[in-house]
């Protein structure tokens, strides 16, 4: 089918790839604009963990379990070049310079981490690694026709009614379509001055990549650490297919800056999370580093993600908002997305708890505090 609808896409991250992904499997011509370089932000360097029924109970339980079978679906269907795996989790905790019970049969694990249960099994949880699954989701959508533009967006194209058709670029160059989905993660809010979408944050993460070669199984695990200060950790810790363990601990809600080429770590904060993998962990020890991150996970007002029109105006979408289950969600925002914005309704998910208008628009909170 040959829809011939052009939908401009601004952002390269894993929700707009997945979009262009199945707008393009639809016969549709996505361009995806992005300034910075297809997974570079917290696409690129989250931690892939993905989990069919760990939002049992919340508006998000659809939207996960249905994008928790596209993951499998998309790795059979392109060969999956990013890593895609099923995994054993666990819960446990630890604390610095305490003896605990000991992990017998775990010897990746230090003896000071006392395991308390398995919350997940290779049926209900698994791992992609995020910027080759983005960039993979990319690839796929540009052989399917789409279209991957280099450019900063600085603002809408609208027709004499007011609709959008297509943006403009700090290139002085335009981009037309027949509407435009915003989809650049916590950077979403400087679309706030072209249209009338609610407040998105960023909320700043780091993590550190371990060369580990088969040293670790394909586990997972959510750790609670008590440091010598007596602060708690929650650190998590990701085994994938390419040898690699990815882990993060340190959070913070550091400003965000306006490019994201200027994401840096936060002062110790990776020196603080080195010192606390090498001590849980006899494999992190013994393996080098090969990345240090952080990057910025986009958050909303009341936790949920903005996902559908832009109320008000004329094929304007929005998707973004996404917090820490970004990764796994893209699927099946992807897939609602086209059907959106192709049908005018969604067929697996229903986006009613995410429509963007349940939120006042930023520009209108900016104003009423000035």
């Amino acid at each position: 089918m040959d829809t011939g609808k052009r939908i401009v896409i601004c952002g390269g991250g894993a929700i707009g790839a997945a979009i262009a992904y199945f707008l393009s499997r639809r016969g549709a011509r996505p361009v995806v604009v992005e300034r910075h370089e297809v997974g570079g932000s917290a696409s690129g360097k989250s931690g892939g963990f993905l989990a069919l029924d760990w939002c049992r109970g919340t508006a998000l339980d659809r939207l996960a379990r249905r994008s928790f079978a596209l993951h499998a679906e998309l790795a059979g269907d392109l060969g999956n070049p990013w890593g895609y795996r099923r995994l054993t989790t666990f819960a446990g905790h630890a604390a610095e310079g305490r003896r605990a019970q000991g992990t017998a049969g775990r010897p990746w694990l230090s003896s000071d981490v006392t395991l308390t249960g398995q919350i997940g099994s290779p049926r209900t949880t698994a791992l992609v690694e995020p910027r080759a699954f983005t960039t993979g989701l990319m690839s796929a959508a540009r052989a399917n026709g789409a279209e991957l533009r280099l450019g900063t967006v600085t603002g809408m194209l609208r027709s004499a009614s007011g609709a959008i058709g297509g943006v403009t670029l700090e290139s002085g160059e335009t981009v037309e379509g027949n509407g435009v989905v915003i989809a650049l993660g916590p950077w979403s809010i400087l679309a706030s001055r072209w249209l009338p979408l609610p407040a998105v944050y960023g909320f700043k993460g780091h993590s550190l990549v371990f060369r580990t070669g088969e040293a670790v199984p394909a586990e997972a695990l959510f750790l609670e650490y008590e440091e010598a200060s007596g602060e708690t950790l929650t650190p998590e810790i990701f085994a994938r297919a390419d040898g690699t363990v990815w882990a993060c601990a340190v959070s913070s809600t550091a400003s965000l800056p306006v490019d994201p080429c200027d994401v840096v770590g936060d002062e110790g904060a990776h020196e603080r999370l080195e010192a606390l993998c090498r001590a849980v962990s006899p494999a992190l020890a013994a393996a080098p580093i090969v990345a240090r991150q952080a990057c910025f996970r986009p958050v909303t007002e009341d936790g949920l993600p903005l996902i559908g029109a832009v109320p008000g105006v004329a094929n304007a979408w929005v998707a973004t908002g996404h917090s820490v289950w970004g990764m796994l969600n893209a699927p099946a925002t992807g897939e609602a997305m086209a059907e959106l914005i192709l049908d005018g309704a969604t067929t697996h998910v229903e986006l009613r708890h995410f429509a963007p208008g349940r939120l006042r628009p930023f520009s209108r909170l900016r104003n009423q505090s000035s």
